[in-house]
């Protein structure tokens, strides 16, 4: 086991990682920007290095900067967390080349399904199911023409190298093709340095399923159940659920099944997540994850595991130690992402929290580094907390969760809670009656 590790990741991601750190007897090393120096996990960490002015880029984003402070305090892993570097393919390979672990999979595996076309030929390889479409990149207008005449309008032009919705364009007919190619391809260049794009069918009223997984260095996998993230505002994650109001227990364990075969047979190793359009009883799958996600927190509840401990493990080098049949699945949970912005207009809200107050009770979890008299920095993501419930059933996870809600105090900044209680209200939300296009929908009402 390692007895350092150096945390490349601010916000509350960095103290669940110090956190599951601490409880492995394992010394933290933080890493900050100037904005961030009064940051709780800087706080906490047994160690920390500033690395650079606010700007990510010359700070979380800095390679040699992150590097020199693991070199330094004799780190020997690397933790990425999510965001920032988590799935940058060269740094895993500079991390390793450097003598240190990185903590994740490997750098093959983030190049391979950071480019969605690579990703989506590789799984249709091993058997799991796709979104009917192009076969890898369209080289022309013309190409685009012929296979959405084949699989049939609406069509979804999308960036390669895409994420977080950016490079992704609908076409209704075939009147709106050219455009959507165009758009999508600027879009994609000016994002991400890249104009490649492919073509999907665009599935009207899909839900949003993904699958979290780990596997360790011999060749096991094992599934922990589906996590339903349909609610999105610009393919934007805003509330989570495991399991999904949608599926079946064995809905979920053949999806699963199918999973872990694939991702077996390549090899795969620590955490990842396989990301599906679900509609009509079909699994689609549309990319991979090959990170911890900001909603693991709804799976580690209903499964009873630290999935960070569990990463931490594998990276040094354990067994998983346990077999699919050893993962049971207990009760709901619900993650509600609070976001510092305007619950309307959804600005950003950045400024000094006047008053904190979390929430609490059974069953009630907050992943947050805020606290009273913190200044929540503009130049990064809006998301300063996650508030995560559990309970026996749907119904009194969404009660749970509203009294939850009722009682969390943050003063001095605008937060999207009041739009929480406002979904946690709705009869469709409650019946579990939505699609990944219900939130925009509803957040469109006057209210």
């Amino acid at each position: 086991m390692f007895s350092k590790i150096l945390i490349a990741n601010r916000g509350e991601i960095a103290l669940r990682i110090l956190r599951a750190c601490r409880e492995l007897g394992i010394k933290t090393v933080a890493v900050h920007s100037t904005a961030d120096e009064d940051a709780m996990h800087v706080r906490l960490a047994d160690e920390a290095v500033c690395i650079g002015p606010p700007a990510s880029r010359d700070s979380y984003l800095n390679v040699a900067a992150i590097l020199s402070a693991a070199t330094i305090t004799g780190a020997e892993a690397i933790h990425p967390g999510y965001g920032f570097l988590s799935e940058n393919a060269d740094f895993a390979e500079t991390v390793e080349a450097h003598g240190l672990t990185f903590i994740g999979p490997t750098a093959e595996h983030i190049r391979m399904m950071g480019d969605k076309i690579t990703a989506k030929t590789t799984m249709q390889m091993l058997g799991v199911p796709l979104v009917p479409g192009s076969d890898g990149e369209l080289t022309s207008l013309e190409e685009a023409r012929e296979v959405a005449d084949k699989v049939g309008y609406p069509v979804l032009i999308k960036a390669a190298a895409g994420g977080g919705g950016r490079g992704m364009k609908v076409a209704q007919t075939a009147d709106d093709l050219e455009d959507a190619w165009k758009m999508a391809r600027a879009e994609a260049r000016a994002a991400f340095g890249n104009d490649a794009v492919y073509l999907e069918k665009y599935m009207d009223r899909p839900r949003h399923i993904e699958l979290q997984i780990l596997g360790d260095n011999y060749g096991n996998v094992v599934h922990f159940g589906e996590r339903d993230c349909s609610l999105q505002r610009r393919h934007q994650k805003l509330l989570e659920e495991a399991g999904s109001p949608a599926l079946t227990p064995e809905q979920r364990d053949a999806i699963g099944q199918t999973a872990t075969q694939a991702l077996s047979k390549m090899g795969y190793r620590n955490a990842g997540t396989l990301e599906f359009l679900y509609q009509d009883g079909q699994f689609c799958f549309i990319e991979m994850n090959t990170r911890l996600q900001v909603e693991h927190p709804v799976t580690e509840m209903v499964c009873d595991v630290d999935l960070v401990r569990e990463q931490i493990r594998l990276a040094a080098g354990e067994q998983l130690g346990y077999t699919q049949k050893d993962i049971s699945f207990s009760g709901h949970a619900i993650e509600c992402r609070i976001n510092a912005e305007d619950p309307d207009s959804f600005t950003p809200c950045p400024g000094t929290v006047a008053v904190y107050h979390p929430p609490g009770g059974l069953g009630v979890r907050v992943d947050s580094a805020l606290y009273t008299g913190y200044r929540v920095p503009p130049f990064y993501d809006s998301m300063i907390a996650k508030l995560i419930v559990h309970a026996p059933t749907r119904e009194q996870a969404i009660a749970r969760m509203q009294r939850a809600l009722d009682e969390f105090v943050v003063e001095g900044i605008k937060t999207v809670i009041p739009l929480h209680r406002r979904i946690l209200e709705d009869p469709e939300f409650q019946k579990g009656d939505y699609t990944i296009h219900w939130l925009e929908q509803f957040t469109a009402k006057p209210h």
